[in-house]
């Protein structure tokens, strides 16, 4: 033990006699009650606890810094979770109504997902994660729990390609539920409509829309949207139906192919055949 204390006092004897020195003065200075000790005493202690106060002010800084970076790095991740909650949210709400559909009808349904979509302004399609090993045909309607979303047009063992109701090519025959008034639907590139009907039928804004009976493709009655105008032809005595879908093709992830292919005509034969059907009816 003397040793070591030898030791220590050989290395560092300087420091300690400095360290007695300074304690000495501190304990003199504070005994002393002159003005000027006084002053001295006040301006030592002072300065003192200027610089513990910026060493501490350094050290919180550096703290505070870590807490922020943690915080952030926190609420990031609270981010993305609470987003993640909101997906399932809407999905399990998506989920919900179709199940619903799927109570309330007798007709064959294939479930489907939405796994890309191309939603240019003439040629909207989807692509679905169901094909022919799930009984997918061309021809086939896909609906949700809103309604029409479009028609299969063509499939592979594993996916299927749909026209959506916003596609050039899908030209439909359809008929206001109200009225019970026939006409050609399709997508102009900017609106959902009805052509070629005259100005003396009985169709007005709010009217619900639904495939109609007389349809090559589709006829069974769904959903398709609601009228929201009538546009004049300047010339002649048609009007154009405007109608807006109640499917939002954007938000659609979960769809149902009805397994009925009511005829396989070919898309350019479509029109006259539709334009035969209602000129019939018409009459």
């Amino acid at each position: 033990m003397f040793r070591f204390f030898s030791t220590v006092w050989e290395n560092f004897k300087e420091y300690i006699i400095l360290v007695i020195l300074l304690i000495i003065s501190l304990i003199t200075m504070s005994l002393n009650q002159k003005p000027a000790a006084r002053k001295v005493r006040s301006l030592a202690f002072g300065s003192f606890a200027a610089f513990t106060s910026v060493i501490s002010d350094v050290v919180n800084i550096g703290g505070l810094k870590s807490d922020n970076a943690s915080l952030r790095k926190l609420n990031a991740e609270l981010m993305l979770q609470v987003n993640e909650l909101r997906k399932y949210g809407i999905e399990n709400a998506e989920l919900k109504g179709l199940l619903g559909l799927k109570d309330t009808t007798n007709l064959p349904l294939i479930a489907g997902t939405v796994v890309s979509k191309s939603l240019s302004r003439s040629q909207g399609t989807y692509t679905l994660n169901i094909g022919k090993k799930n009984g997918v045909e061309p021809g086939m309607p896909v609906i949700n729990d809103h309604g029409l979303v479009g028609i299969v047009n063509s499939t592979s063992n594993n996916f299927s390609i749909v026209r959506t109701l916003k596609n050039l090519d899908l030209k439909l025959t359809v008929q206001d539920e109200r009225s019970r008034v026939e006409g050609i639907m399709k997508w102009n590139g900017a609106d959902l409509v009805m052509i070629d009907i005259p100005k003396t039928y009985d169709i007005e804004p709010g009217d619900r829309i639904e495939t109609s009976q007389l349809s090559s493709i589709v006829d069974i009655p769904i959903p398709v949207g609601s009228v929201i105008g009538l546009s004049k032809v300047e010339t002649g005595i048609f009007n154009e139906v405007k109608i807006n879908p109640f499917v939002d093709f954007i938000k659609t992830e979960h769809v149902f192919v009805v397994a009925i292919v009511e005829s396989k005509i070919e898309d350019g034969e479509q029109l006259n055949f539709y334009k035969r059907k209602i000129s019939k009816i018409n009459k």
